[in-house]
């Protein structure tokens, strides 16, 4: 039997030196009718092995997580978008369910479930999933945000809701994933002082707790061991670093 006829599917990415991880990524989006990477300037091979797939590579300037994600929305071919990191990959399942959307739609906005790998282990709890993430478009109803990190699609509908997990595999070391998150809450600290945003004794205390008892406790974090707790106290970490990198922001305001 044929499959039913869909809509055409832009898979879009943004990268920077993701050679050691692209190439997962792009294999499984072999059911897309085309695949764009926007690329800011990378030295390794990642543009090589972004050809090698038959993606059509556009390079451009950093603009801030949002902005970039959303410049590579704009250089799709087709109003569906299906949005992804270049350490992410479409399970088969995912894929699948995927195109039947396509076929038969019932809203412009789809979320997924997206699963993470963390030092080794794939969590099922806490906010390593479900993870629940609006990745199919319809670029008509929906953007990205502006955002310099923490960017987010932007819609005024009720998404409908896929099956199979996006998986991100990010390959890092816990060296590594530290480095990338002290770099986030710096970007995040700077992002809400811009906005003219304060912080106090209340949010370094309790924003940390608030969020170990979310996602270690009543999302059952625990359950995914070790991984999981490292993964979740990380987390508390940000949310206390981001509050305490916007206080001294605020305090050079005041020399």
């Amino acid at each position: 039997m044929n499959a039913a006829p869909r809509a055409p599917l832009s898979a879009v990415l943004i990268t920077r030196n993701a050679a050691a991880v692209l190439a997962p990524c792009l294999e499984s989006l072999a059911f897309a009718d085309e695949i764009v990477v926007v690329d800011s300037g990378s030295s390794d091979g990642t543009a090589e092995i972004a050809r090698r797939f038959g993606a059509r590579l556009v390079q451009k300037e950093w603009l801030g997580f949002g902005r970039q994600k959303q410049y590579a929305v704009d250089q799709a071919r087709h109003d569906w978008v299906l949005c992804l990191d270049a350490d992410e990959a479409v399970s088969p399942q995912l894929a699948a369910s995927i195109q039947a959307a396509l076929a038969a739609p019932v809203s412009p906005v789809y979320r997924m479930p997206r699963r993470n790998r963390f030092l080794g282990r794939w969590l099922s709890h806490g906010e390593g999933y479900p993870d629940w993430s609006p990745r199919l478009f319809n670029r008509m109803n929906a953007r990205w945000s502006d955002d310099l990190v923490h960017e987010k699609v932007l819609y005024a509908v009720t998404p409908g809701t896929l099956q199979g997990d996006l998986l991100h595999d990010s390959a890092d070391d816990l060296t590594a994933y530290l480095e990338r998150q002290n770099r986030y809450t710096t970007l995040a600290a700077r992002q809400a002082y811009e906005l003219g945003r304060s912080a106090g004794f209340f949010h370094i205390l309790m924003s940390p707790v608030v969020r170990f008892l979310k996602f270690y406790v009543f999302r059952l974090g625990f359950l995914d061991g070790m991984p999981g707790l490292l993964h979740i106290s990380i987390g508390c970490m940000n949310s206390y670093l981001k509050y305490a990198k916007l206080i001294e922001l605020r305090k050079a305001d005041e020399k």
